[in-house]
């Protein structure tokens, strides 16, 4: 579809739906499939648009990743909690002098110290920190909170990521920039503009200490959780199979936190870091498979039945499946609103307000309004890339200017903070899983201090645009 391709006001409609349907029902899946069959019908495709939607989505080499890398880390997460890895930490971490507030600050950095992958940094922080969250009565939504903020926030700023690969690539071919190291050049000078992303890191810090208090939903979880004991509000639906939270540790076996924890974590992060330095690609459902056979090795050999260890495996993936199935059909939807050209609608909606001053301003807006509709940031950048940065250069003759960083930063702010918010997000997802959190409490919580630093962002870029 051509960049002015798109079927008007229409194309908006299935996206909104399913997030309008997704606060009204608190059903994720239910929203995602009515708007999905909604979407098809609009488009002219029938009945059998939908399964026909379906197929072709999800036969693809990415959904097939991110399927692999689900069940992978459904697989190491089980052999945690089967091996007593997660209560070894969750006891090795309570010996340090801890408060509430401590507690939550870990979990802080655990998810900033995961920088190399958005996917597994939420799942890690939420699952190895939900047992000593909950003992300190923080409510899983304030978990979700920190794990979803200290994940895309993070990655979108680290040189030595994905994102930064995908980000850098997009900009090869506009204006001066004519090769890789170039590129990457450009993202190096543009993350002191990507206010988002660095008010989003810095305001969970902020809320944990409490110089910042709560406010919104967020307050009345954070009270409902500290004065009632409940982590989880009455009715809430944990995105979290039960078969991934209520695995016992194997009776006998000679585990340690060592071999069963940090070991492990290990292997993941050096397969990741080593294949991104050696390959320029971090292979990340490479890194848990290896995690994934290592730890089975390792439960093998400390005395745990070959049959129980597959078990254990087989729990593992039946416990992600709820968050596959929202992913699954939150792809669908993407691709959905690709073919209903929403994007192209609210970039031609817009394109005229555009002008130097407000380029930056516009931009992150513009970003921020097609993650949140669509639920993916990359997409996002993929769009928005090719249409604002070329505009940064010819109001800066083609010269690499500090307008150029911060029309870079716009966009990869924008689209995750879009992202931030969506209930179609798979990040989104993944914290909610990781936290064992109903993912539309998730969801609510989390938008008032997202929305709070995007406003802030707006204005700081807004400042930016008239002195640049």
């Amino acid at each position: 579809m051509d960049p002015q391709d798109h079927i008007g006001l229409l194309s908006v409609m299935p996206a909104a739906l399913a997030i309008v349907l997704a606060f009204v029902t608190r059903n994720t899946v239910f929203s995602l499939a009515v708007a999905c069959f909604v979407g098809v019908i609009t488009l002219g495709n029938g009945l059998m648009g939908f399964p026909t939607l379906l197929k072709e989505t999800l036969g693809t080499t990415s959904f097939s990743w991110i399927l692999l890398l689900e069940l992978f880390i459904g697989t190491v997460i089980a052999f945690f909690q089967r091996t007593g890895a997660i209560q070894n930490f969750t006891a090795w971490v309570e010996r340090r002098a801890l408060s509430r507030v401590r507690v939550q600050l870990i979990a802080w950095v655990m998810g900033m110290f995961v920088f190399f992958s958005d996917y597994f940094s939420p799942l890690f922080v939420g699952s190895t920190m939900r047992g000593l969250t909950d003992r300190y009565r923080v409510s899983r939504e304030k978990l979700a909170y920190i794990a979803d903020s200290t994940s895309a926030p993070v990655s979108v700023m680290v040189p030595i990521t994905g994102w930064a690969v995908f980000i850098s690539g997009l900009l090869i071919g506009m204006g001066p920039i004519e090769n890789a190291a170039q590129a990457m050049g450009v993202f190096l000078h543009a993350i002191p503009f990507n206010l988002y992303a660095w008010l989003s890191v810095l305001v969970v810090g902020l809320v944990i200490v409490g110089v910042i208090p709560l406010f919104g939903p967020m307050r009345e979880a954070e009270r409902r959780a500290q004065e009632e004991g409940k982590v989880l509000r009455d009715g809430a639906e944990p995105l979290v199979g039960e078969e991934l939270t209520e695995i016992p540790p194997y009776e006998g076996a000679r585990t340690s936190l060592l071999w069963n924890f940090f070991a492990p974590v290990l292997v993941v992060i050096g397969v990741a870091v080593g294949t991104f330095i050696v390959m320029d690609s971090a292979k990340t459902m490479e890194a848990f498979l290896a995690a994934s056979v290592f730890l089975g090795i390792v439960m093998r050999l400390q005395g745990i039945p070959f049959s129980d260890i597959m078990k254990t495996s087989m729990a593992g993936m039946k416990g992600v499946m709820p968050a596959i199935i929202i992913l699954a059909l939150a792809y669908s939807l993407n691709q959905l609103s690709k073919d209903m050209g929403t994007a192209n609608y609210i970039v031609e909606a817009t394109a005229g307000w555009l002008t130097p001053a407000l380029l930056p301003t516009m931009t992150f807006l513009i970003a921020a309004v097609i993650a949140f509709s669509t639920g993916t940031s990359w997409g996002t950048f993929a769009i928005m890339m090719p249409l604002a940065v070329p505009l940064a250069f010819n109001f800066s003759g083609d010269m690499v200017t500090p307008l150029v960083y911060a029309t870079v930063a716009a966009v990869a702010g924008g689209g995750v903070f879009g992202d931030h918010c969506s209930p179609l997000s798979d990040t989104s997802v993944l914290a909610s899983t990781g936290a064992a959190s109903d993912h539309i409490d998730h969801i609510k919580t989390q938008i008032p201090f997202a929305l709070a630093v995007a406003l802030l962002s707006l204005a700081a870029y807004l400042l930016l645009g008239l002195t640049l």
